[in-house]
């Protein structure tokens, strides 16, 4: 009767995912993550994390969300694709697909509430969090433990069916639900992102130095980039994409169909010499919404001189 009563639950949840709009979703057991605790133990040891000191916090949360979320029994994850239609990889300057549109955080938290408030409506009253790419949660883990594809050499979560360009959000909720099991990890011999990096960010198979990642060095290092990566940030100027574009498996990645992530309309008429001089009241009309006034008019301007060859 009462694994009838989960499954019941576990497919209304997941009727409500797609409804919303989510690509996939996938149920995990919430309980403590032994094996992803070692890795990140390692990785913050070898300290890959650079000046990410907030990796560092409420460690004993980031590997058990039953001290996370008071009650938690089952962690629903996420997917929302954000490839979009067309991409506008300025050859000089570029920015990362998934803030070509606005702010994710802000779309897919919204969703996440929508989603909490149907299941407390179509099912009952369920205690909870949501989550996206925020707060101490493992997101890639509990999405490979969940069954929606496996952690690539790259780190990131690909799936067979679309690759990897994902948003991946979490519900943890004091609801029992029926766990799918994890699928099999298909990069194979594979080296593809790991030769394409150009600074070596990826050091072994699954991990990733984050000071050495064009993703971490144009967003979250807020002191000037290390002159030793100059000639080597390939016109990146708010994050980066290579290890993901040139991933074999996301030649089956298709366009989005969320308007909020369109690109601005003035983003692809940057042209260089609109990116090299660029004023703060452009940034504040092309990116007002995006992700990357979270790095900031000035941290932009610094990626841009930097790959640009004029700061050192």
């Amino acid at each position: 009767m009462l694994l009838a009563s989960a499954q019941k639950n576990t497919d209304k949840v997941k009727e409500i995912a797609s409804q919303l709009g989510f690509a996939y979703c996938g149920i995990s057991k919430a309980e403590h993550l032994a094996e992803e605790e070692v890795h990140l133990t390692n990785w913050l040891q070898k300290g890959y994390h650079g000046k990410m000191q907030w990796m560092e916090g409420h460690f004993d949360k980031r590997v058990d969300p039953t001290k996370l979320v008071d009650g938690a029994k089952s962690v629903v994850s996420l997917l929302f694709n954000y490839y979009p239609e067309e991409k506008y990889d300025n050859e000089d300057y570029k920015i990362s697909k998934y803030a070509y549109g606005d702010d994710y955080h802000h779309i897919i938290k919204h969703k996440l509430k929508t989603f909490l408030q149907h299941i407390n409506t179509e099912i009952g009253e369920v205690g909870g969090r949501v989550f996206i790419d925020s707060a101490p949660v493992l997101d890639r883990a509990w999405a490979a433990k969940s069954g929606l594809g496996w952690i690539g050499k790259n780190t990131m979560l690909i799936t067979k069916q679309e690759g990897s360009f994902y948003f991946i959000a979490e519900l943890i909720i004091d609801l029992d639900l029926v766990a799918d099991a994890p699928t099999t990890d298909h990069c194979g011999t594979c080296t593809a992102c790991i030769d394409a990096c150009p600074t070596d960010a990826i050091v072994a198979d699954k991990v990733v130095d984050s000071t050495k990642c064009i993703s971490y060095l144009t967003i979250e290092l807020k002191e000037n980039i290390p002159a030793s990566f100059k000639g080597q940030m390939e016109g990146w100027a708010f994050g980066c994409d290579i290890c993901q574009d040139v991933c074999p498996w996301n030649k089956f990645s298709h366009a989005h169909t969320e308007s909020a992530f369109n690109p601005h309309p003035k983003l692809k008429e940057l042209h260089q010499n609109d990116w090299e001089e660029l004023t703060e009241e452009v940034f504040k009309d092309v990116f007002k919404k995006s992700a990357v006034k979270r790095a900031g008019f000035m941290k932009l301007k610094e990626n841009i001189l930097f790959s640009k060859g004029e700061l050192s």
